[in-house]
């Protein structure tokens, strides 16, 4: 399969209500400096490069595909200087040993405690840089698997910028992860923590799972209409990652909306870890 690569667009989108194009920290702004271009190395698995335009350093995030992920690179013209990994599950963290014995100098690869050939261990509130421009601050957000790592990657030389979120499996565009290795309430306090970020935070995602979610959604919280605009969203965007932010999510999503009378009545719970382990067993069971 062919790898695709989604370049930043022209027209930054500055309204979390309107969604225009990738939502990428666009080198056409020379202001900008830092950057991300989602790779497809799969039928839906996305790996992302986190470059540095100054420095024409990147990051590769969930390299699954090396080969793939380095085409896109030399095509990009930036160097790999490092990997970040969300979680250990080999679709996200497969391409390690790889990446690292194909790279002449070692380079850092960040990941949680289970992360295979990882050389940086990573932990709650850790932090670290991608070249001279990009920090990138750890979010521990464990249930998909313990070791689950969300990365907020942010330009320094703009303060007011927010930055994007490597989700991983936890959070996806308008859904979460399955509970693997932890519990309702587990996944409820990561998406709960994922929720204080800025709102016009970009939310990058580790699948193309939008579609279903939506479907799921609506039968949900059939009146709220921002679902509306995500149901349009998914039907005008085969690719919808970078396409959503984290306040985006806590107007459709409903997993982080555990709180809305809605939800409520359509899984019989009040509180909140009830609510979403029954939310989670719909959605497992769901066939539309």
């Amino acid at each position: 399969m062919l790898s695709i690569a989604f370049r930043s667009c022209s027209t930054i989108c500055t309204s979390s209500r309107t969604p225009i194009g990738i939502r990428t920290f666009a080198s056409t702004v020379k202001a900008f400096k830092m950057r991300v271009v989602p790779v497809l190395v799969s039928a839906d698995n996305y790996a992302y490069l986190l470059i540095d335009e100054p420095t024409r350093k990147a990051a590769v995030v969930d390299v699954l595909d090396v080969e793939k992920v380095q085409a896109v690179a030399d095509k990009e013209g930036v160097s790999i200087v490092a990997g970040i990994t969300t979680h250990h599950h080999q679709d996200h963290s497969g391409g390690n040993k790889t990446l690292v014995r194909n790279v002449p100098n070692i380079i850092p690869v960040y990941g949680g405690f289970d992360v295979p050939a990882k050389t940086h261990l990573v932990e709650d509130g850790g932090e670290f840089t991608i070249g001279d421009n990009i920090h990138v601050r750890c979010l521990a957000t464990p249930c998909h698997t313990k070791d689950s790592i969300c990365f907020h990657a942010t330009d320094t030389s703009i303060k007011s910028q927010s930055g994007g979120v490597f989700t991983g499996d936890t959070l996806f565009l308008g859904g979460c992860g399955r509970f693997f290795e932890g519990t309702a309430e587990q996944m409820h306090a990561s998406l709960s923590k994922l929720a204080t970020l800025p709102d016009d935070t970009v939310v990058y995602n580790g699948h193309e799972y939008t579609a279903g979610n939506v479907a799921f959604a609506k039968t949900i919280e059939p009146e709220n209409p921002a679902i509306d605009r995500l149901f349009k969203l998914a039907q005008e965007n085969k690719v919808t990652t970078g396409l959503s932010t984290i306040g985006d999510e806590k107007e459709w999503n409903v997993f982080m909306r555990l709180d809305k009378v809605a939800i409520m009545k359509a899984t019989g719970a009040e509180e909140p870890g009830a609510v979403m382990n029954k939310l989670r067993e719909l959605k497992n069971n769901f066939r539309g």
